[in-house]
């Protein structure tokens, strides 16, 4: 029996597992997938699940059951790519016919004394259910610090501000406006709405140290209660540690077909692949669509594709608070009530479809 070893259960993963489950699973062929939860998370909706707006049980999809698809839970330590094995702390290891690389992920300090120690995350489940903790027993009047405004940034000073209005929260971005990823139109809305709510916004900030409760804003100390960084991601170290050709931002560089290049046998998906695109779940759907594709070529002894087609998002959401929100559709700018309506639908619709 050969095996599909799938690494993570995020987004490009469960994808894989949609497409391939029940029925379009080779009878030679047997899946494992290897995750630290034993659920499907929504990691898009981790800053509610830090800000308290909404409870664990809501940001979980239950995994797909089928006779051939193994499930281990574990931490991954290492990847072999010589003797084709996934390397397990405290657990044998994994071999693998193909494998697909999924493993999200983590926050990137920038360099920044302390940064790591001293600041909250919502990178994981587990990190963002610890800033919860923190954040909701945090004191009235305490204030919060959020270092970066991109979309992360901006939710969850947004939910922060409708679970805990009693709080002072103060958005940190080094830019001269928030979400530099949007149109200036959007910005200038959001920025407008955090106004209206009395969250703080310093632009042009240059965090150059972080201490117990205290920020350095171009070394000027800023005294907080509590410290959340949302300012930049980087793949995961096991996948920093692969012997493979990377990117500026140390993802995976890939043939067209999403493999490593004199390697078909090894994928990678989502926010460890070098793509034209910046990471996001969506991203990560439509390249593991891509990736099932070229498999099942591959399974059945066809030959593959040179090209293949370029990757088209149909737009991004954020959200304010619950009423409110903004976002692009087709390139065309949605910012209030309406906006909101179609992220909370577009969720909905996920969890219906994969749970």
């Amino acid at each position: 029996m050969k095996n599909l070893v799938l690494l993570g259960g995020g987004y490009g993963g469960m994808r894989i597992l949609q497409r391939l489950l029940p029925n379009q699973l080779p009878e030679d062929t047997a899946i494992t997938l290897i995750d630290r939860s034993p659920y499907h998370c929504l990691k898009t909706e981790y800053y509610a699940l830090a800000a308290g707006t909404v409870s664990d049980q809501d940001v979980r999809v239950s995994f797909p059951e089928h006779e051939r698809l193994n499930i281990l839970f574990g931490e991954i330590t290492e990847i072999s790519l010589e003797q084709k094995k996934v390397f397990l702390k405290d657990r044998e290891p994994v071999s693998y016919d193909d494998l697909v690389i999924g493993l999200g992920c983590e926050d990137k300090f920038h360099n920044v004394p302390g940064a790591d120690v001293y600041t909250l995350s919502i990178q994981t489940i587990e990190k963002s259910r610890a800033t919860y903790q923190v954040l909701n027993n945090l004191a009235p009047g305490s204030k919060v610090g959020i270092v970066g405004a991109g979309l992360s940034g901006v939710e969850l000073a947004s939910e922060l501000n409708e679970s805990r209005p009693d709080l002072n929260v103060v958005l940190f971005d080094r830019g001269e406006h928030i979400l530099s990823a949007f149109s200036e139109r959007l910005s200038k809305y959001v920025q407008k709405w955090f106004t209206k709510h009395n969250v703080e916004i310093v632009n042009k900030a240059n965090i150059t140290k972080v201490e117990d409760k205290l920020l350095f804003n171009h070394d000027e100390p800023l005294p907080f209660d509590a410290i959340v960084w949302t300012a930049g991601i980087q793949p995961n170290k096991v996948v920093r540690d692969l012997p493979v050709e990377k990117d500026k931002q140390g993802r995976v560089i890939l043939t067209p077909q999403h493999f490593l290049p004199g390697n078909e046998d090894v994928f990678v998906v989502g926010d460890c692949a070098s793509l034209p695109l910046a990471p996001s779940a969506q991203l990560a759907e439509e390249q593991a669509e891509q990736i099932v594709d070229i498999l099942k070529k591959k399974w059945a002894g066809k030959p593959l594709p040179e090209t293949m087609p370029s990757i088209k998002l149909k737009g991004t959401m954020g959200s304010l608070g619950s009423k409110h929100g903004f976002g692009l559709v087709n390139d065309t700018p949605i910012t209030g009530r309406v906006a909101r309506l179609i992220k909370s639908g577009i969720l909905w619709m996920y969890k219906y479809h994969n749970g």
